[in-house]
């Protein structure tokens, strides 16, 4: 089995995993793990779970693809479903994270367009920000290094400084279409939006007629404890995206808009060949179910608060922990050497990702136990008791 076929755009482990159950991965030698990457927050349920399986399984036997000229009920129905949860009315279907930022941007220019003129087309993005890697997406990326090498990229966007509101106001006038932030910023190190820096901008939106834009990829799907991130800070966006764990491992993404952005698109301003198929929507719909329905969003604050304590108790007998940092099951310890320590607690059969140099994500599935999150606590002592000798 040769891997030089694969092209090498990821820095992938040694490790080859052929199966998984809940939180816990198994590689082709039989080596179990303790998996709390989920796929970067996108197994919310963990892996194989029972909801996802059947609805692959039933609708996959009645309709798995038909073109978007059609209507198919998975995906009216998962539409309904996300807007009954949200202060927003309409939805776009699409494959990822990136595609629906594409789609929020389009938004956002469209808008732009109708209200002002051919001027207001300027689109606000936070520093150190992440919110994919096609041209558009990358644009709105405040990280040089993941831009340097494509450039140049698409023009009339702007840099604000994360958190500043002096930036925000000095930066915001009539040719602003847009602003896009991460309530908390994921690949950029667990980084939380304030309340009054959100509250600005959606009053700066309001006086400018320019859309909010929520990028709730890696934060959303009830990662924070509420099925949408916005209704943590008590700020309603125009448009969000959402993509992740709404698939729980399904490739499936959505940008949802409020009755003021929903208009401005209208037939041939975007598309999708596989967006909403009615496959990806059964999945999306299943999970909705457990996650709203079933209980398993309503549990997230509990066990954020217990692996919270349990990271701080580390923090305190090590010293190797400079902060913990993040909300719900979106956490964070700021380390030394990041990749140095997910790489150990690899070797130790923990998985975790890194958010930059000195930030690893500890990103459980939503619905995972006490008893697992014990069993990585337990590991991340053993590799801090090594570390310390």
């Amino acid at each position: 089995m040769s891997k030089d076929n694969i092209m090498n755009t990821y820095g992938r482990f040694d490790v080859v995993f052929e199966k998984g159950v809940g939180s816990r991965v198994f590689d082709m030698n039989g080596k179990e793990y303790i998996d709390f990457a989920s796929g970067v927050a996108v197994n919310c349920l963990g892996h194989c779970h029972p909801a996802i399986i059947n609805a692959i399984t039933e609708q996959s036997n009645k309709l798995i693809h038909i073109s978007n000229y059609y209507w198919n009920t998975p995906n009216i129905l998962l539409a309904e479903k996300l807007i009954n949860n949200s202060d927003h009315n309409k939805v776009f279907f699409c494959n990822s994270g990136t595609e629906a930022t594409e789609v929020a941007l389009k938004v956002a220019r469209k808008y732009g367009r109708l209200k002002g003129n051919d001027s207001k087309n300027i689109i606000l993005y936070m520093s150190n920000s992440f919110h994919g890697r096609t041209m558009g997406a990358l644009s709105v990326t405040g990280q040089p290094r993941y831009q340097k090498d494509f450039l140049p990229l698409i023009s009339g966007v702007k840099q604000i400084e994360f958190n500043d509101i002096k930036d925000l106001k000095d930066n915001f006038y009539e040719d602003v279409c847009g602003v896009i932030i991460e309530p908390i910023q994921g690949e950029g190190g667990i980084n939380a939006a304030t309340t009054e820096f959100l509250k600005e901008a959606r009053k700066l939106c309001d006086k400018y007629d320019s859309l909010l834009i929520f990028d709730e990829i890696q934060c959303g799907i009830g990662r924070l404890g509420s099925l949408f991130a916005y209704k943590k800070f008590g700020v309603i966006p125009d448009v969000i995206s959402i993509a992740k764990a709404l698939g729980g491992g399904f490739p499936i993404g959505a940008c949802i808009t409020n009755e003021r952005a929903s208009a401005a698109l209208v037939p041939g301003d975007h598309g999708s060949t596989f967006g909403g198929n009615p496959l990806g929507c059964a999945v999306a719909l299943a999970i909705l179910n457990q996650l709203v329905d079933g209980g398993v969003i309503a549990s997230v604050e509990e066990k954020s608060a217990y692996l919270k304590s349990k990271l701080l108790e580390l923090k305190e007998r090590y010293g190797i922990i400079d902060e913990v940092r993040g909300m719900g099951l979106l956490m964070g310890i700021k380390i030394k050497d990041a990749k140095a320590f997910v790489n150990l607690c690899f070797v130790e059969g923990l998985l975790l990702v890194t958010a930059g140099a000195d930030v690893v994500r500890i990103l459980p599935p939503l619905n995972v136990s006490k008893e697992d999150i014990d069993a990585a606590i337990n590991i991340l002592e053993v590799v801090m008791s090594e570390i310390k000798e």
